[in-house]
């Protein structure tokens, strides 16, 4: 049976480097659950997050039951009663247009806990400055929907609106975030600097927990954001908080020949069960279960490994003896994750490993086709896999009604 195996010392890992550059900074930091919303781990990142961002009202509940701290709540558009229900516990809600926010400011201004300063309002800005790579993941594209142009903010906050959030980044490093909060304070330095401005989101897309990321280059920054305009600054990562803490582990159910290419069939889905490496796209790291420590690949492992397993990082096509193109059990011709070598033919029962499979991954999974979906376990930091969440025919049969 396929599963999701997710590290409890890889998470704290990470959460311990966020809390400390968080800390450093004087900023806040919330765990983006758009990014990973599983109970089982957000109870190891619970002592070391200030909260958590949603993206509307179920990921808020789920961060008020399990997370606590400050809950910020940021959608493009809002349901009047999902609006009225965050009213009552959020802490921070954020508007992505002014044609909304005018039409629900006086409901929101007028409840109880806005009146008495627990509750506050902010609105997205877009500073139209792209920095990414992928389009898809580029809210500063012509024609985005995410924010509200800077330039049509007529260097003034819109009545009632105390923060500003941006959130600009995906997988990128810190001067890039330098470079778009430059471009944004030389079009709207009046904005930042308004009495009525509070707090500044700097959203997500930081990748802080990765080796090469800058983060004294992010620590000057937000210290020099919190001096010059007197604001909390708020950071909301998805990925650092779990990069490189979990794997999909899989089997093979058939291996054939077919036109000139040999191929392994997994009792995955890649649209279904990985659905990121056709949409960024990706290739991620493919290891191979051996059997002995000399089969190995010296230097390169799974970020999760059970205990007594050797693991063979696998090849670009043809780079070793066998190549395989690895797909899925599902009926849709592209479900294919590419084409890799491995120093062994593979046998039907053979397990693979694929990395980093935490971050949008899992949050992302559905039960397209009818593929059996992968339970998540959890390895704790003493070594024993538990299974959080099994999958089975009635969660397929009841999902749609």
């Amino acid at each position: 049976m396929a599963e999701y195996l997710i590290s409890e010392a890889a998470l704290e890992r990470n959460a311990r480097v966020l809390r400390e550059v968080g800390d450093a900074a004087g900023a806040k930091m919330l765990v983006a659950l758009k990014a990973f919303a599983g109970v089982a781990g957000l109870h190891c990142l619970r002592e070391f997050a200030d909260g958590a961002c949603a993206s509307g009202l179920y990921e808020a509940k789920l961060a008020a039951e399990h997370l606590g701290g400050h809950i910020a709540v940021y959608a493009p558009a809002y349901t009047k009663r999902d609006l009225l229900e965050l009213l009552e516990f959020a802490h921070h809600i954020d508007f992505n247009s002014l044609p909304q926010w005018e039409r629900v400011r006086k409901m929101c201004m007028r409840h109880p806990r806005a009146v008495h300063g627990l509750l506050h309002f902010g609105l997205r800005v877009n500073p139209c400055h792209s920095t990414g790579r992928t389009p898809l993941y580029d809210p500063c594209t012509p024609g985005s929907r995410l924010g509200v142009p800077v330039a049509d903010l007529d260097k003034a906050a819109p009545v009632g609106i105390s923060g500003i959030h941006i959130h600009t980044l995906c997988e990128q490093n810190a001067p890039d975030l330098v470079e778009t909060m430059e471009e944004l304070e030389a079009q709207s330095s009046m904005l930042l600097n308004s009495s009525e401005v509070r707090y500044l989101n700097l959203g997500g897309g930081h990748w802080i927990t990765m080796p090469e990321y800058k983060r004294e280059t992010l620590i000057a920054l937000v210290k020099r954001l919190k001096e010059n305009y007197g604001v909390d600054v708020y950071l909301e990562p998805g990925e650092a908080w779990c990069i490189r803490t979990g794997v999909l582990r899989a089997r093979v159910l058939d291996v054939f020949e077919s036109m000139g290419y040999r191929h392994a069939i997994l009792d995955v889905s890649v649209t279904a069960h990985m659905p990121d490496v056709l949409e960024m796209p990706y290739r991620p790291d493919v290891f191979c279960l051996m059997n002995t420590a000399s089969d190995a690949t010296v230097g390169k492992a799974p970020s999760v490994q059970l205990p007594g397993e050797y693991y063979h990082l696998a090849g670009e096509a043809g780079q070793q003896a066998y190549t395989y193109r690895l797909g899925a059990p599902t009926c849709l011709a592209g479900d294919v994750l590419g084409d890799f070598s491995f120093p062994r033919m593979l046998n039907v029962g053979d397990i693979l490993v694929m990395d980093d499979m935490t971050h949008y991954t899992i949050v992302k999974s559905t039960h397209f086709n009818g593929v059996p979906h992968p339970d998540i376990c959890m390895l704790g930091v003493d070594g024993v896999r538990r299974c959080v969440r099994h999958f089975d025919y009635r969660d397929f049969a009841d999902r749609l009604g």
